[in-house]
Order: structure tokens, then C-alpha cells, then sequence
């Protein structure tokens, strides 16, 4: 196994696809000897996450495929993570990356990776962490990670992303009065996509008016047309300028590593607790009268 995993990692960071796939799907899926490939994978910090954001409907996708036309100009590898809602059924991601950014799947230069949120409630996948690193470990000059949609409570991405792109559209007006506790917050850029429509200006006056009071750093508002390519110059530079102030996270980077370093520990001590046997004993002990749930769980 160790040599079989020791070739997977040479591989990744050579750059070959197919040992990206098989990696992830490894992490993905928690399959035997994923714990060891992510133990050996080494930090490469000069590889930015950028995150898109925003609500459905924004225009994260066109923007992300805008994006990728401009940095094939200037010969970037950049590495795709579209993460979809997930299918009722088994679980899958209901758009595949055949149908987003279609004319960007067989470029030698850019590799997208479809992953279903699976209920998470962050607008992620339950191992974005996980897949973004192998990622790093391929040497991209960015990992884009475009999430599902975004509300008060599915702003995981901030926590993650080196910069974090909100997507808005003209029509957003009212909506984010509802949702500005939050994306006010975790934004580094603001785009307001599909800017040739009505109410534009208004949007992108009320979202500067509104940084004043929400924001604790320099937030710039971009406008864009992402299907004609506006824009994405100024929405680029924008993001090279947040990806250089190297300090600008450093809180919310420890409280990210923080929180990844608690989840890795409880999933690893509770490798050691088998659900069955539970289930075996609480069907037993639920039958008494002076069953109590806390003691009960206290004994594992």
C-alpha cells in the first residue's frame, strides 16, 4: 500500500490527471489508504484558493469559465472545484463537470473536479479540505472552489479561500438586506455580474454604502458581464491584489486550522466506536424505565 500511495503522490505532483482523480476519490470516499496519502502530502503554499460565491442564479459558473479564458491568456494551471447539490437518489453531484465549463475539460492546463455538497450545510463538500490540499500538492497557480450558493449560514468558504469572490446580479437588490450579516462579512471582492441590467448602479452604491458598516478591510466592488468577458481584468487584478496581502486572514486561517485539526481528531477517535454495537445495546437499554441518554453515552 505505502508504495502504491508513494507513486500516487509522485505522480500528483508531476501533475498527471489521473492520479489527481484517483486521489480524491481515495479522500472522497474514505477508501483504504487515504489517511496515509494525506499524511504525506506536502504544503504548497504558493498554490491560492480563491473562492466564488454568491446566491443561486448569480452567474458563479460563467464567471469561474470567464476566469479561466483570461488566465489560459497569461499560461496558468488552475484547478477547478465545482461543488453541485447533490442527487436524492445516490448521493452524486446532479451538474457534472461535462456540462459546466465544458470547453475546459480535456485542457492540459485546467482540472475540474465535480464534488456533490452531500447535505453539508456550507455550501461545500464535507471534504473540500481534504481535496483543496491534494490540490495544493499538484502545483496550481489557483484552486478555484465555486460553492453551491450562499446565505447566512453557508459561508464556509471564507474560512477556507485565500480570497473569497460574492457573485451578486442587479436583481439582488432586496436580497441582500437579508443576507448581509453574513456575505457582508466574508467578502474580499464584490462582483456584480450581468452589470449592462437595470438597477446595476443602485446594487453596487448600496454595497459600498453597506462595506462601511460590515466590513473590516477594503472591500473593492467589481462590475462585470462575465459572458462577454467585461470585467474579469479588473476582477482578476482585484483578486491578485487581496492573494498578496498575505495577512489579511490570519485569524480566520488559525480558526480554520483549528477547526480542521478537531474534526480530523473526533473522526479518528471515533473510528474506534462501531454504530452497530450501539445500536445493539441502546435497543436493550431503552427498555428500562430509568433509561437515560447521557448516562448511557457516557460509557463509550
Amino acid at each position: 500500500m505505502q508504495d502504491k500511495i508513494t507513486q500516487i503522490l509522485q505522480d500528483i505532483k508531476l501533475g498527471n490527471f489521473q492520479a489527481i482523480a484517483r486521489a480524491i476519490t481515495m479522500v472522497e470516499n474514505m477508501l483504504d489508504g487515504s489517511e496515509v496519502l494525506l499524511q504525506h502530502l506536502s504544503a504548497q503554499k504558493d498554490t491560492k484558493v480563491v473562492g466564488i460565491t454568491g446566491p443561486p442564479g448569480a452567474g458563479k459558473s460563467t464567471l469561474v469559465n470567464a476566469l479561466l479564458h483570461y488566465w489560459m491568456q497569461q499560461n496558468k494551471r488552475i484547478a477547478v472545484i465545482a461543488v453541485d447539490p447533490s442527487s436524492p437518489f445516490n448521493l452524486g453531484a446532479l451538474l457534472g463537470d461535462r456540462i459546466r465549463m465544458s470547453e475546459f475539460y480535456n485542457h492540459p492546463n485546467v482540472y475540474i473536479r465535480s464534488l456533490a455538497s452531500r447535505g453539508a450545510l456550507g455550501g461545500l463538500h464535507h471534504q473540500i479540505y481534504e481535496v483543496t490540499d491534494i490540490l495544493k500538492h499538484a502545483n496550481f497557480d489557483y484552486i478555484l472552489v465555486e460553492t453551491v450558493g450562499v446565505g447566512q449560514s453557508e459561508i464556509d468558504i471564507a474560512g477556507m479561500a485565500d480570497c473569497t469572490v460574492v457573485t451578486l446580479v442587479p436583481e439582488a437588490g432586496d436580497e441582500i438586506q437579508t443576507l448581509k450579516s453574513g456575505i457582508m462579512e466574508i467578502a474580499d471582492v464584490f462582483v456584480v455580474n450581468k452589470a449592462d441590467r437595470p438597477l446595476a448602479e443602485s446594487l453596487i452604491n448600496s454595497l459600498k454604502a453597506m462595506l462601511h458598516d460590515f466590513s473590516t478591510h477594503q472591500v473593492e466592488v467589481i462590475k462585470t458581464i462575465a459572458s462577454q468577458m467585461e470585467g474579469i481584468e479588473n476582477l482578476s487584478l482585484a483578486i491578485d491584489a487581496i492573494l498578496k496581502k498575505t495577512d489579511i486572514h490570519k485569524e480566520r486561517k488559525l480558526a480554520l486550522t483549528l477547526e480542521k485539526c478537531w474534526r480530523i481528531i473526533q473522526h479518528n477517535k471515533m473510528k474506534l466506536i462501531i454504530r452497530t454495537e450501539i445500536e445493539a445495546k441502546l435497543s436493550n437499554e431503552l427498555l428500562k424505565d430509568d433509561f437515560n441518554l447521557y448516562k448511557f453515552c457516557a460509557q463509550f
